[in-house]
């Protein structure tokens, strides 16, 4: 699957991929880093991505890592942030469980 496709439970599951956490797939709801503060923010401090908007009045965000060689957009900050950790950890396509497509 693409990275900048990634959203949900499957973006989730591969920040959890490079964080090194082992993770049971469930049909949950989950409250992780794509869309915790909590989860997500120590890693986008810790790995120093860059968040900004495209221009002010566009809905997609923007998202880069410190040596600027992974992008990623997405419709909220921290979904931006976590497709480019994503990107600058697994490459720009990358496998995810079945039952997460």
């Amino acid at each position: 699957m693409k990275t900048s496709e990634l959203t949900g439970a499957a973006l989730d599951w591969a920040v959890a991929n490079c964080e090194s956490v082992e993770i049971i797939v469930r049909q949950e709801n989950w409250d992780w880093y794509s869309s915790s503060w909590e989860q997500g923010g120590p890693i986008i401090e810790r790995e120093r991505i860059e968040i900004g908007a495209h221009e002010p009045k566009d809905i997609e965000w923007v998202a880069r890592d410190y040596w600027r060689e992974n992008t990623m957009t997405g419709p909220t900050p921290l979904i931006a942030a976590m497709r480019c950790y994503v990107a600058s950890k697994l490459g720009d396509d990358i496998e995810i469980p079945e039952e997460l497509k």
